[in-house]
């Protein structure tokens, strides 16, 4: 059982930054493939970026370029860097991991493992 613990939300004006953090409780973190996903009020969830056990990252193509997905498999964690942020990134970041992805990336579906996640709030 893989617990992950999201930190990092907050309120930031249009332009601003952020950067959260995923923390997992395994000691097999380095395995994992790592997703965020956001879900905004009365939306689907939606893919944001994702890192594979072996660096590789993959993106939304609304947040490509002013996003950066990054891992630290010796803190079991997993950050996104959020640059240039607007008002329609306001949503709830959910943290995921994936042994592998049958589903691809991009799919919630391919995720075993899900945090509370962390409200993201950018005002106009």
């Amino acid at each position: 059982q893989v617990q992950l613990v999201e930190s990092g939300g907050g309120l930031v004006q249009a332009g601003g930054s952020l950067r959260l953090s995923c923390a997992a409780s395994t000691r097999t973190f380095s395995r994992y493939n790592m997703g965020w996903f956001r879900q905004a009020p009365g939306k689907e969830r939606e893919f944001v970026s994702a890192i594979t056990w072996s660096g590789g990252s993959t993106y939304y193509a609304d947040v490509k370029g002013r996003f950066t997905i990054s891992r630290d498999d010796a803190k079991n964690t997993v950050y996104l860097q959020m640059n240039s942020l607007k008002p329609e990134d306001t949503a709830h970041y959910y943290c995921a991991a994936a042994t592998s992805a049958p589903y691809g990336l991009g799919s919630p579906r391919s995720y075993g493992y899900w945090g509370q996640g962390t409200q993201v709030t950018v005002s106009s």
